[in-house]
């Protein structure tokens, strides 16, 4: 195999024991380390390949996992098929939440594995083991979070315990999920921070849009008179609407408030009439304030 730069990094592989959601959430000061390091399906497992990085592990891996393999069965494969395996460090977890982490012995310190039931964090050239202390310890802890805020809460509190020593360059957050994408789509969450001074805290402000775009949201209530008046006073400077501010919702406003939520992207989130959720209500004061 050709020799690859490493991909020095930290991650965690996760499954969500309430919905059965894989995840993988991954940092670096690596150019696009979403590209390289997560892999996974829907039902069938995740894994993250790092270090010097064999990139058949990721299908492979899948493949295996698929045909009913075990995490040693997997383990077993990756050894008598690479004879660079010292070097490579990888975690994985089958839909099942049996897990595995491992760490080559030539891996660069620090670097270690930590894993359990539904699990496996790891990380190489760290600024030492309090990074995937920082992982591990918010991932089991922090269960009042959604899945995918927990997976990156995790990868948050690890970068700011030191993270890659090197520094920061990019980040990404994979979520699957039977049918929970867009279009049905398996892939929910695939955002990625390709290069950035602060990686982590800019995939929590893309992970924050994509709720407000994609989420479901709550069921909505009724706007007052007032909340309609200045919708209508906004849907005017917008050049959408020619009637009047008067806080009374009516076939004009309803038209030109439709146009307005496709400019924004946000036709997910609305359901008609002058009814909607607070995120979005929110969303819209603030940024036509």
């Amino acid at each position: 195999m050709k020799a690859n730069q490493p991909v020095h990094t930290f991650s965690l592989v996760a499954r969500d024991p309430d919905t059965g959601d894989l995840g993988i959430a991954v940092a670096s000061k690596f150019l696009a380390v979403g590209f390289v390091v997560p892999w996974a399906k829907a039902g069938v497992g995740a894994l993250a390949t790092q270090s010097y990085v064999n990139p058949s592990f990721g299908p492979i891996g899948l493949a295996l996992m698929e045909a009913g393999a075990g995490p040693e069965d997997i383990l077993a494969v990756f050894a008598r098929n690479d004879p660079d395996l010292a070097r490579r460090q990888f975690g994985y977890v089958l839909a099942s939440g049996e897990s595995l982490s491992y760490t080559g012995q030539e891996c660069q310190a620090w670097a270690g594995s930590r894993f359990g039931p539904g699990y496996a964090a790891q990380g190489n050239l760290l600024a030492g083991p309090e990074v995937l202390e920082a992982l591990e310890h918010t991932f089991l802890n922090r269960t009042d979070l959604a899945f995918p805020e927990r997976l990156l809460e995790a990868l948050f509190q690890a970068d700011r315990a030191g993270g890659d020593r090197r520094g920061r360059q990019s980040a990404a957050l994979l979520v699957v999920g039977t049918g929970k994408g867009y279009g049905g789509m398996e892939r929910w969450i695939d955002l990625r921070v390709d290069d950035h001074p602060d990686p982590v805290a800019e995939l929590r402000r893309l992970l924050s849009i994509h709720r407000l775009l994609f989420g479901a949201g709550e069921p909505g209530r009724p706007l007052h008179s007032d909340e309609i008046a200045w919708i209508q006073a906004l849907l005017r400077r917008q050049g959408l609407y020619t009637g009047e501010a008067s806080g009374v919702w009516d076939e004009a406003t309803e038209k030109a408030f439709v146009m307005l939520v496709g400019m924004e992207n946000l036709e997910e989130r609305y359901r008609g009439g002058p009814v909607l959720d607070e995120m979005v209500l929110k969303y819209l004061q603030e940024k036509f304030a």
